[in-house]
Formats: C-alpha cells, structure tokens, sequence
C-alpha cells in the first residue's frame, strides 16, 4: 500500500512538473520510480504507458489550439521511436543493478539541463498567446531545423531508458529560435508515438512480469489529480522557480543512487550541499548579469 503512495505520488509530482513546464514527467517519475525499488525496464514501461495517456490529452489540447506542425511532428516521430528501440534494446539487455548507476547519471545529466535552461531569466508568458485558435500551422515561422532528427534520435533513447523527451528536445528547439507554442505542442504530439512506442517494445521484451496493473493505475490517478492543479500553478507560479526545484530534485534524488553505488557515503552531505549550490547559482545567475550589464555603462562612462 505504501508504494502505491509513492507511485500516486510520483504520477501527481511529474504531472504537476509537466503540466507547468512542458516538460519532466519522465525524469521526475523515473526517479520516484526508481527510489522505491522498482526496476529499470518496470519503471521505464509504467512511466511510458502513463506518458501515451496522458500524451493523447495533451496532444488534443495543441491540436485544438493549432500549436502543432505537422511536418515537424514527423521529423521528431520517426527517429524518435528509432532511437527508443535502441534505448529499450539496451534497458532489457543489461542487468538492472549495473543499469542503476548509469540511469541516475542520465538523469542527473538531465537535470543539470533543466537547471541550465530555467538559469536564465524567463519572459512572462504572453496572455494572447492562444487567443488565435485559427492560426494556420503551414504559417509556423521557419527556423534551422539543422540536426532536429540527431536529437530526436537521442531523444528516443533517453525516452526509451528513463522516460526522458522532453527535457531533451524542447530547449534544442527553443534555442533555434522556434516559437514556444510550435516547440511544446510539436514534441508533445509526437511524444505519444514516441512513449507508445518505448513501451511496446519494452512489453515485447521483457514481457509483462515487472508490471504491475495496480502501479500503472496509481500513477494515472495521481496524473488525474494533478491536471487542475498544474492548470493552476501554470497561472501563478512563474515558470522558472518550477524549473529550478525539479532541476534539484533530479540532483538530489539520483545523487543518491552514485553515492551508494561507489561508497561515497562519508561525503554524501557534502555531496548534496554541493547540488544545492548549483540551484542556488543558477538562482542568482540573472542577478550577476544583470549587475554586469549595469557595471559595464559605469566604467565605459569612466
């Protein structure tokens, strides 16, 4: 009963993260996931299975907002459920307590990723942004789609591994310049072929032994929950603190994991002082350059 908790828990936590983001579930899920004693490949298909519910919802939402590019998808779809072919071929070949370690690097990877991208200051969102629900896709701005199927490839795998897309494709295409709207509902949209995808051939693997009905049913509950709630904070709580609070538990949740799996216990505070510095400094990071910014007319002037 404990660990259905947990896992309502991790399905509320990663739904909050993603439905006030745009990105997370994955990481966040996979971590709680993990932290319980699940396996890699029963935690990578139970975050998958939820993730393709929880898609299609998400995906019917840009559709209806015309926040989808329909090419864009495909370049993101196709080499996305390639690459998680490659990410599952590897979770279900390998032994789960040498695959432990390495899953807690790839997401600690992902959270420094996320830290970085929320480091920087954030616009406020624009209140017209989904005013014009007629906006015609084929009119999205063009932008360098220069090397978007690479990293929907490597997208793939991490999703195929730790159920990780998002953090992985979204900032890429954020920082060619892509509209945010196009950027978010494109590669949720084609994350549901992505997720559906991981998760099949996870099944097809390792067969359904690791899952459990009652695992997959407590997170979608606790995504359920979460949707209005994410609704909510979407509206109030800036995007950027989010971003750095998930960014740290990423850090300190798999920290945890390296620590125990090369002894590092006698240092472990030292350890998660340390991930806390970061979030701190990429807290402050604005500050410092907005101070430098103002530092810099003062001493031209002088």
């Amino acid at each position: 009963m404990n660990d259905l908790v947990w896992v309502a828990t991790a399905g509320f936590l990663a739904s909050l993260v993603d439905g006030a983001l745009g990105m997370g579930f994955g990481p966040t899920s996979s971590s709680i996931l993990l932290s319980t004693g699940l396996s890699p490949a029963a935690a990578s298909t139970t975050v998958n299975i939820a993730k393709v519910f929880t898609g299609i919802a998400a995906a019917i939402s840009h559709w209806r907002f015309r926040n989808i590019d329909h090419k864009l998808v495909l370049q993101l779809a196709i080499p996305g459920a390639i690459g998680a072919v490659i990410g599952v071929t590897v979770l279900s070949n390998v032994d789960g307590e040498t695959l432990k370690p390495i899953l807690a690097g790839l997401l600690m990877l992902i959270g420094l990723r996320i830290l970085w991208r929320f480091s920087k200051k954030t616009a406020p969102p624009d209140p017209t942004e989904y005013e014009d629900i007629e906006h015609d896709p084929a009119s999205m701005p063009r932008f360098n789609d220069k090397g978007v199927e690479v990293v929907a490839g490597a997208g793939g795998i991490t999703n195929g591994m730790i159920g990780a897309w998002g953090p992985v494709i979204t900032p890429f295409l954020m920082h060619r310049d892509l509209e945010p709207r196009f950027a978010v509902g494109s590669v949720n949209t084609a994350e549901v072929f992505v997720a559906f995808v991981s998760a099949g051939s996870l099944i097809a693997a390792v067969g359904r032994g690791g899952l459990d009905i009652g695992v997959i049913l407590a997170m979608l509950a606790g995504g359920i929950v979460a949707a209005p709630v994410a609704a909510w904070v979407i509206r109030h709580i800036p995007a950027r603190p989010m971003g750095l609070a998930v960014a740290g538990l990423l850090l300190l949740t798999n920290a945890r994991e390296l620590i125990d799996w090369q002894g590092l216990n006698a240092y472990q505070w030292a350890i998660y002082a340390g991930c806390l510095g970061l979030v701190a400094l990429a807290a402050y990071r604005p500050r410092v350059r907005a101070r430098r910014a103002a530092g810099a007319p003062a001493a031209d002037a002088a």
